[in-house]
């Protein structure tokens, strides 16, 4: 056998249950048999936006200047509503570090009550608004035996583990001048709310580490952030309406489109800041956020570290913001046909500056982001030189061998190239590739004979699979829409595309004959035609350059599953990277797994439900014996940055007050919300936390039993 060939690729009989033990047997044998490891992310370009930094007219003008906008933006609380920055979700190794009101009802549930109540917790808490984590609360499903799936169920819940955002609110203006908070009207909240008042409300997923992140191909948990960065929302050219405003040359503005590629981060950024439970009051125009900020002092109420790696030169000689305005540092960041035009614009009116201030949040956060590349790791190091698989030299033993359970489980399937997802771009997981498309639209052999469902094929979205953390109907992830009725996948729109020649919504390629398993091998040749949708060319394999007339896939789609036109999106999450995991929990798009021992049980049971989409051919039942456990969370941990343990530059950042629960007294600003706790994140510089401050820990070590 090829070892370097693909698990999903391979016959059917490969995994049928009775060579599950036998796989389990052979977990820690010296030879992987299923790929090599993954490279390094060492020397690894980030994939770059044409016209952002390059070409004869750049929109970035002063890449430095710009990342600078993008650091103080991002940790600025003045940029929310009623205190809340981009990094109060973010500010501990990339994630949310906080244990206290985390607790959300799980809202995404279809049709349940239950995602409108707190249940109680594992521990027997009450749980609910303002409720503090324990250790005993994890995992929210538990079994009797944690490595049998098939276990007596001990406890369930569709509650979620995330993050904390604001109050609801109504948003009124921005109140007083140099006020850090908007001017909004409480509104009763039936969910989060406690007896002192309303409490913050909780996001309905957790919070995913920005580090690392500038190389993923699309953003959020279920891919809303487009690729294509339009200046104004999350979705690309989904939005119809998205312009900009640019100079003419009578100095008047008019409205542009723009579709800026790889911009992903700058998608994903503009979403929080007017999201009415993250960060904004409800009905706040990116505008006003460009109005109260401009004359500004960046970080204006937060210490800045004097050997700030980004910020030491436009340090506030009172070691309190910076010694400059937002309108400054975009003047001297972008073109001056992005602000410098005349007149206002919009109902209600605003100027170019203000108008375009989503243009220059996202852009900057994005470039600033960019540079949180997390690549100095054991694992990072260099391979031993004619070692299989390829060894880290800076791995201890115990390491390595985790190593090799990794690679024979299948992991590195999912968790590929050197970010170690499938979701980053794919120019990046497989750079020598050979194929025209981007293959961001794949066929797969999802269910194999040990689900009970026989060897089923389906296509999805690259990078994105449903693993069964929990039943499809309590989150349904990627299979959801956009807010113009566009299905978030790229498969769901390849289908309608194949059923009725409907094109993409999202400008990608995708070619028949560039998937795993192509249509071509499991159809009859009398229900095929020739693929009129190739763009580039297929090589070698034009013989598989066919897809199913449309009368036979009407027929697939009535029967059970959508037989062999399935499409598995429902209830399918984007592959998180691995990198600096030991710090980044809770874990999972519910923040339903506290340790890596329970990420490791999780998968090593075939994850715990048996979902109709449920990615079974890598996420199966296959025996782990604990010394092997314990050697692979020892690989796990070789994925942590020393850099990032200790926050040293890039990761270093300002001071930060973060609301951490709430008090039993109301605010005696807005009885009607009871008034925050605070964690004070005191700011570090480029040399990282001294010993004092101790390095970050993982989530576990901050709970009590």
């Amino acid at each position: 056998m090829n070892t370097s060939q693909r698990a999903d690729s391979l016959p059917a009989p490969y995994f049928l249950p009775g060579l599950a033990l036998l796989l389990g047997l052979l977990l820690s044998h010296k030879v992987s048999a299923h790929g090599d490891t993954p490279p390094s992310l060492q020397g690894v370009a980030m994939p770059t936006t044409p016209g952002l930094l390059d070409g004869d007219s750049p929109i970035v003008t002063d890449k430095t200047i710009a990342i600078q906008l993008g650091k103080a933006l991002f940790w600025d609380t003045q940029v929310g509503s009623d205190g809340m920055a981009c990094g109060s979700c973010h500010f501990h190794a990339g994630v949310d570090g906080r244990y206290k009101n985390q607790l959300a009802p799980g809202k995404l549930h279809s049709n349940a009550a239950s995602g409108l109540t707190f249940e109680n917790t594992a521990s027997g808490a009450s749980g609910g608004p303002n409720y503090t984590l324990k250790r005993s609360d994890f995992p929210l499903y538990q079994l009797a035996d944690p490595k049998d799936r098939k276990s007596a169920v001990l406890f369930n819940t569709d509650d979620v583990v995330s993050s904390a955002g604001t109050f609801s609110a109504n948003f009124a203006n921005l109140g007083p001048v140099k006020s850090p908070k908007d001017n909004c009207t409480p509104t009763t909240d039936t969910i989060f709310h406690a007896q002192a008042g309303n409490t913050r409300q909780v996001q309905n997923r957790q919070a995913p580490s920005v580090i690392n992140s500038g190389f993923n191909f699309r953003n959020f948990w279920d891919g809303r952030a487009n690729n294509i960065f339009n200046g104004v929302s999350p979705f690309g050219l989904r939005d119809p309406d998205a312009r900009i405003w640019v100079q003419q040359a009578d100095g008047t503005v008019s409205p542009q489109a723009i579709q800026l590629e790889n911009a992903a981060l700058a998608s994903q950024a503009v979403a929080p800041a007017v999201n009415s439970s993250e960060m904004s009051c409800q009905q706040r125009a990116f505008p006003e956020i460009g109005r109260k900020l401009l004359p500004r002092q960046p970080l204006a109420t937060q210490a800045v570290h004097a050997e700030d790696s980004v910020l030491a030169g436009l340090r506030n000689s009172s070691g309190k913001g910076l010694n400059t305005t937002y309108a400054a540092l975009i003047k001297s960041a972008f073109a001056p046909r992005y602000w410098a035009g005349t007149g206002e614009v919009g109902q209600p009116a605003y100027s170019q500056l203000e108008a375009n201030f989503s243009f220059f949040f996202g852009l900057a956060l994005q470039l600033y982001q960019q540079t949180l590349v997390s690549d100095q790791t054991p694992f990072d190091s260099l391979r031993i030189p004619g070692s299989y698989p390829q060894m880290p030299e800076a791995l201890n033993a115990k390491q390595k061998r985790g190593l090799v359970i990794f690679l024979n489980a299948h992991c590195a399937i999912c968790h590929a190239g050197p970010t170690l997802s499938a979701a980053a771009h794919p120019k990046v997981v497989t750079p020598a590739n050979s194929f025209a498309s981007l293959r961001l639209v794949n066929r797969k052999t999802i269910n194999g004979s040990v689900t009970g469902n026989g060897v089923v094929n389906g296509m999805l979205d690259e990078g994105y699979f449903n693993t069964s953390v929990a039943p499809t109907e309590t989150d349904i992830g990627l299979g959801g829409k956009d807010p113009y009725g566009n299905p978030l996948s790229f498969s769901r729109q390849y289908l309608q595309k194949l059923r009725d020649g409907t094109p993409l919504v999202d400008p990608i390629i995708v070619n028949s004959c560039d998937m795993d398993n192509t249509f071509a091998e499991d159809y009859l040749k009398s229900e095929l035609l020739d693929d009129p949708y190739i763009t580039g060319s297929c090589y070698t394999r034009s013989v598989y350059a066919k897809i199913p007339t449309p009368l036979v896939l009407e027929a697939e789609l009535q029967k059970r599953r959508q037989g062999r036109a399935m499409v598995a999106v429902n209830g399918a999450f984007k592959v998180p990277s691995l990198r600096n995991i030991e710090l980044t929990g809770p874990y999972m798009h519910n923040g339903s797994l506290l340790t890596l021992e329970q990420v490791v049980d999780f998968y090593f049971r075939g994850g715990n439900f048996n979902n109709p989409h449920h990615f079974a051919t890598l996420v199966f039942p296959q025996g782990i014996f604990d010394s092997e456990k314990a050697d692979l969370v020892a690989f796990l941990k070789s994925l942590t940055d020393e850099r990032v343990r200790w926050e040293r530059a890039p990761f270093d950042h300002p001071q930060l007050t973060v609301p951490h629960g709430q008090q039993t007294t109301a605010d005696p600003h807005h009885p009607e919300q009871a008034a925050d706790l605070h964690l004070v994140i005191p700011a570090v510089g480029k040399n990282g936390r001294d010993a004092a401050l101790g390095p970050l820990k993982p989530l576990a070590n901050y709970l009590k039993p």
